[in-house]
């Protein structure tokens, strides 16, 4: 591993057009946030509301902060007020929870869907074969915009072993773009970590989220 600004750049420079990366904050300090940044990370990831919350005190507001961890819903008016956009909706209580504490602050809330494309049960996410019931559900909603799906996939195991839950996500992601769903705009694929990312980018991602890749392994 090299510093962080090498990190960033070799990363930067070898995805392909049209992927955006984002830099995974959990855990790591300000200084090293700050770094990053200015390395070129254009976007950076939150696990939690609380330790996001106290980071971005010291780091400022320099790009879009997006939650990546469960939201449970007594977190969403903070959550509201912190992020930029919200990745991890998997059920229609939290995307009305979303929007009518948006509704309360005049703000309009980029949320993602995610997706247990692995189906596994310590997850969160929605199974594969309810998204589009959920989509059609809070399609309806004024201050809540669905912009695409997300999913986690396995964090062990071989990076190729990803491959069939990425490549689910994506044609759930095609349907529905197919589908054509008024106030829905399928734009974004968030898959994808320091150990599988190539993999996502092969199976359609555009956007990919690391940490350890950029930061080193956790302390």
């Amino acid at each position: 591993m090299g510093t962080i600004r090498e990190n960033v750049g070799e990363l930067l420079a070898s995805l392909p057009a049209g992927v955006e990366l984002m830099a995974v904050v959990k855990t790591r300090t300000a200084e090293e946030v700050i770094e990053a940044i200015e390395s070129g990370i254009r976007i950076i990831g939150g696990n939690y509301v609380q330790e996001t919350a106290a980071l971005l005190e010291s780091v400022g507001r320099r790009v879009p902060c997006h939650l990546i961890g469960h939201l449970q819903k007594n977190k969403v008016k903070k959550a509201v007020d912190l992020f930029d956009s919200i990745e991890t909706v998997d059920s229609s209580e939290l995307a009305r929870e979303i929007d009518r504490r948006c509704s309360q602050s005049g703000k309009t809330m980029p949320v993602l869907i995610e997706i247990n494309s692995g189906r596994e049960p310590n997850k969160s996410g929605v199974m594969p074969e309810t998204v589009e019931a959920l989509v059609r559900a809070v399609a309806d909603l004024h201050h809540v915009r669905i912009t695409g799906l997300m999913t986690m996939g396995p964090f062990f195991g071989e990076p190729e072993d990803s491959r069939p839950y990425f490549s689910e996500t994506k044609r759930i992601f095609d349907l529905l773009s197919a589908a054509e769903l008024p106030n829905i705009e399928m734009s974004v694929l968030s898959m994808g970590m320091s150990h599988s990312y190539r993999i996502a980018i092969e199976e359609g991602a555009n956007l990919v989220r690391i940490g350890t890749r950029i930061f080193g392994e956790r302390k």
